[in-house]
Formats: structure tokens, sequence, C-alpha cells
């Protein structure tokens, strides 16, 4: 006898576990003293592919959601709602709580191939159920906390709660409502609340791959209004209705595609079982409509796959390159309030300006660093009085320095207004010349009848 029997909800599990061994385990994996992401509006920095970014080079987030929604837009139109059954922490908590808590280790419910019995009493046994995942829902707030809050931060600020009361208190609220969401709401919110539900059917097409009833072989079993008829169905299906007690959305999937359905396949597995004993294969499938009318195989690459994976390539690649052009060093200048600085020294006049350089060294490695100006257009019209020399950072350190440059000579003869120069800085390592940057700000200099009224 052929063996017909399909076990897509086992795969489903294993890959929960793979899943959530990763999330969990990310946030405390580093190199270089970098994470693979990080997003810490405290430290004011993304850690992204365990490369750091400052504030200044958030400008990658916009192309990283991009990149996320495209993906998640191709993964529908090629799989169908396979994010919601295989890879959402909704689905993935409600299997955990569910079929491990509920059923395997308290026993509340008897079956776990019937998810629509709810069975009345048992008080205590569900009070310790919701208790033993509020347990979990901390470790799972927790952990979407650590990629905002770096573990080793984490675990300090638990230490004083009361210096931290916004951490605890989003831990707390967090978990109470997704404790809430997860034990009470379950399925509702993937039909009444997520969007993704709502949106998810615009992205189908005729090849894309559902959850499917075959018609053809099992037989229509609904009329006009989708009530089941009282005599046996004519075709393989024997109306044994085990793929809709598995269901954990409560739907009946031989009435065809619904926006219920998250194509967990649990309906596929029932079906196979039953219908392996009749040595013939499940009548429900994960296919695509014209695969069933045509008995051809699903056609994976079309227009709208190709063009998905065309958008998505041509979006990485512009985050690869801009990433890759990474700055080892960041620098902000702005100008003081005052305008200039004029001063007599012995029979000359000397004008300067004040600005404030924001030094910080985004490498992983201690530098030497120092800049140069020089004004657009005129050689050897400045000097740098300060800082007179070289200064280190620390790989991450910040530094503000005061900088006062003068003017060297004469730089302009106007009697009528203030002369604005443009100023070229160029910043660098004294230890490493291929980080260089440049900056670009001004130098005023003063008009004539400013400098009569310097004694």
């Amino acid at each position: 006898m052929q063996n017909f029997i399909t076990n897509y909800t086992k795969r489903r599990y294993i890959i929960y576990a793979i899943i959530s061994i990763i999330a969990l385990s990310l946030p405390f994996i580093e190199i270089n003293g970098n994470h693979f992401f990080l997003l810490s509006f405290i430290h004011a920095k993304l850690n992204l592919f365990f490369i750091s970014f400052s504030t200044q080079e958030f400008y990658l987030m916009p192309f990283i959601l991009i990149l996320l929604f495209l993906f998640i837009f191709f993964i529908t139109t090629l799989g169908g709602r396979i994010w919601c059954a295989w890879s959402c922490p909704q689905t993935i908590f409600r299997v955990i709580y569910r079929d491990l808590i509920q059923t395997k280790i308290l026993k509340i419910r008897k079956n776990i191939n019937n998810k629509q019995k709810e069975y009345p009493g048992q008080y205590f046994k569900k009070i310790i159920a919701v208790i033993l995942f509020y347990l979990i829902s901390l470790i799972a707030i927790s952990n979407l906390l650590w990629y905002f809050i770096p573990p080793e931060d984490y675990f300090e600020y638990l230490k004083n709660p009361n210096e931290h009361f916004l951490l605890i208190g989003i831990l707390f609220f967090g978990s109470i409502l997704f404790t809430l969401d997860v034990t009470y709401f379950a399925e509702k919110f993937c039909i009444y609340v997520c969007p993704y539900a709502r949106i998810q059917s615009v992205m189908f097409d005729r090849d894309t791959m559902q959850v499917i009833y075959n018609e053809k072989r099992g037989g229509v079993i609904f009329d006009g209004k989708f009530k089941l008829h009282k005599k046996p169905p004519q075709g393989e299906c024997i109306g044994c209705e085990a793929c809709v007690s598995v269901c954990p959305t409560h739907i009946d999937i031989r009435a065809g595609m619904q926006l219920e359905c998250i194509n967990c396949l649990e309906c596929a597995d029932a079906c196979s079982k039953i219908q392996n004993k009749f040595n013939r294969p499940s009548l429900i499938n994960w296919t695509s409509i014209k695969s069933i009318e045509t008995d051809k195989k699903i056609n994976y690459f079309r227009f709208r796959t190709i063009g998905y994976l065309i958008v998505i390539g041509i979006i990485l690649t512009i985050l690869i390159i801009m990433g890759s052009k990474k700055e080892h060093m960041l620098l902000n200048i702005n100008r003081s309030s005052e305008l200039y600085q004029i001063s007599r020294v012995g029979d000359n006049i000397e004008v300067s300006n004040a600005y404030t350089f924001l030094f910080q060294n985004t490498d992983i490695k201690d530098h030497e660093y120092y800049f140069e100006a020089k004004l657009e257009g005129i050689d050897n019209g400045i000097e740098i009085i300060r800082p007179s020399k070289p200064f280190k950072l620390e790989a991450g350190e910040q530094s503000k320095k005061i900088v006062i440059i003068r003017a060297t000579k004469k730089l302009a003869n106007d009697n009528q207004k203030d002369v604005i120069f443009p100023l070229h800085i160029k910043a660098y390592a004294k230890d490493d010349n291929k980080i260089v940057i440049f900056r670009k700000t001004i130098f005023i200099y003063p008009k004539i009848s400013i400098f009569k009224e310097v004694k």
C-alpha cells in the first residue's frame, strides 16, 4: 500500500523551533562588539549585519523597510499566506499555548486533532495555562526589547527597576497585552485585526500557492449558500470532517478560498491520513488554482514574481553599495552664534571664526584624528589656531572640539557688507590614510568699516 500521508504540521514545528532559537540567540551574538541587528536610541546607533552605524546613517533604514515589505509581497504572491502559518509570532505562540501547554502538558484539550471544540470547566487548569504562558510572554517581550536595548544593558537595568520605570512598564504591560492576545483573542486577531489578512488577497493570482480542496476529485459538497448537503457527497470525500475539526481558524476548507485560511496545512495532513486508508492522496493540497484546473505543475516564475525579484535585487544592491561606503569617521560642523572675532595684535588686526566640530570614531579601532581647512579659491589664507595638535578617539567615542580658524592675510576689501567665503574641511585619521571625509562650511570676513572701529 502506497503511503500518501503528508506531514506539514511537523515541518512547521521544526521551522518554529529554528526561528525561536535564532530570534533568542541573535541578540547575544556579537562580532567586534556589534550585533546582527540593534536599533539603540539610548546609544544613538544602528547595528546591522554586525556593522555599526550612527544616527547620521539612519538613511539606510527606509531601504531596509522597503526590502522587508517587498520580500513579504514576493513571498505572498508566490506562496500565499506562508508567513502567517510558518513564521508569524502570533501563530507560533498560539501553537505553544494551545498545542503544547493546553493539550500536551495540562491535558485541557483532549485531542490535538480537534481545535474547534472548547472544553468547559477545568478553570484551575486554565488559570495555570495562562500563568505559564505569561512567563513565556515575559521572555518573548524581553527578546523583542533586546533588539532595541542590548542584553548586557537590559539585565543591568532590571537590577535597578526604580531607575528604569519606563522599561519595567513596557515589559509588564507588553507581556500582559501579549498574553491577552494569545490566550483570549487567539485566531480572532488574525481574522479581524491583522492588516496583512486584509491585503494579502490583492497580491494573489491564479498561480499563487494556496490551500485548496480538489473538487474535481472530492466532489462538490456545498450548495450556493455553502451549507453541507444532507446526502453524502459524490466523490472521494467521505464527509468525515477531519479537516474541519483540525482547523485553528474554524473554517471548512471545502468552501473554497477564505480570508480566515492562514495556510497552516493542518487540514491537508488530516485529510491525508483518512485518504491514505483508501490508498489515495489528500484531497487538500498546497497548490494553485491554475494547477488544479490544468493538472500541470505550479508556475513559480511568472511576470509578477520575476518583477518582484528584479526590484528586490535592485534595492538589495543599493543597500549593499550604500552600506559598503560606511564612513569610519563622522563629523558635524556648527558655527558659533558670533559671526567673527576681531582683535588687534600690535599693528595688525586679526579676524577669526569659531566653530564646534563634533567628531565620532565609528570604526572598531582607536584612531588619532586631525583636519585641514582651506578657503575656496584662496591659497594660504587661513590657519588653524585651535586645536593645535591631533587628538585620539577610542572606538565608538564622540568628542566635541571648539575650533578657531584665523585669517592670515587680508581677504576682502568690501566697505558695504561682510564677505562670505566657502570653507572646505578635510578631516582624516593620521594612522589610516583610508579614513578621510570632507565637509563644507563658511568663513565670514568683515567689511572694512568694522576694522576702523577696532582700537
